[in-house]
């Protein structure tokens, strides 16, 4: 049984072995592997080990001997799930690896945003508070999230994990989810359509899955719903987010900020990290 590992290094930059896989299987693991050379690479493969190398159906249809794709991620919209399925492929995903380090990555960048970390450790080295007549020194206005209002759009395993930091914080919580519908047992919690939740949220943050219902989900008609002192984190799926949409609200000054982990396309040609 031969085994192929598309993207290695992204898997294992170095801190684990490959040896029980190959004590198991055929083993043949390519660090990078470019869409138009997965055929080649992996025509002789029954099992396919992935992070973020596409499969599109062409592909998948064209790997005759396939019977297996997994993805080492809890994101699974590089695969065509369809075509997969046309084949009989088994696929499998990882859905709780990075709930906690996501989770916390949320509040990273949250928290950034709140009181301008960086900002304000730039200006000490440069000697600004140094020179400032008064002890107080500060940049820009600092937020205290106590009391806000965090808005939870997709309310699985990472999103229930925010919920959890947002409520010890002693923010409220609201979260809009289709699927997962137990409540969890904080005060004043509660359930919310969509729209509603970004019109009442201080924090919008996503944590729902891309599929077509949701590409495009924060377009130019939602973000007009947030406060003008509201804030978007993503660290969910880029294509969540229409891009241009949301670079117009943010220099508008629409909504007051933006986190983000994950683009449109990646990794970007430009400079990425907090929008504003």
């Amino acid at each position: 049984m031969q085994t192929v590992v598309l993207d290695g290094y992204a898997l294992n930059p170095g801190d684990m072995s490959w040896g029980d896989l190959k004590r198991l299987t055929e083993l043949t693991v390519h660090d990078r592997t470019a869409p138009e050379s997965i055929l080649e690479r992996a025509r002789h493969a029954q099992l396919l080990l992935t992070t973020k190398t596409p499969l599109a159906s062409e592909t998948i249809h064209g790997l005759r001997e396939l019977r297996y794709i997994g993805v080492l991620a809890t994101g699974y919209d590089n695969v065509d799930i369809g075509a997969a399925r046309e084949r009989g492929i088994v696929v499998t995903n990882i859905p709780a690896y990075g709930t906690a380090s996501v989770a916390q990555f949320v509040f990273a960048l949250l928290l950034e945003l709140c009181n301008k970390v960086k900002l304000h450790s730039e200006a000490v080295r440069e000697g600004e508070w140094s020179r400032n007549p008064d002890w107080s020194f500060w940049k820009a206005p600092l937020i205290e999230l106590s009391g806000k209002i965090m808005g939870i759009v997709g309310f699985g395993r990472i999103g229930r994990q925010v919920a959890r930091i947002a409520d010890a914080l002693e923010m409220r919580v609201i979260a809009a989810d289709a699927l997962h519908t137990n409540a969890p047992d904080y005060p004043g919690f509660r359930w919310a359509p969509v729209n509603e939740l970004l019109e009442q949220s201080d924090v919008v943050s996503l944590h729902c899955p891309l599929v077509p219902e949701t590409h495009g989900l924060m377009n130019a008609e939602r973000l007009r719903l947030m406060k003008s002192g509201a804030m978007l984190i993503n660290t969910s799926r880029g294509a969540l987010v229409v891009d241009r949409d949301l670079a117009d609200a943010l220099n508008s000054g629409q909504i007051a900020g933006a986190g983000l982990d994950v683009l449109r396309v990646e990794p970007t040609t430009r400079t990425a990290g907090i929008a504003r």
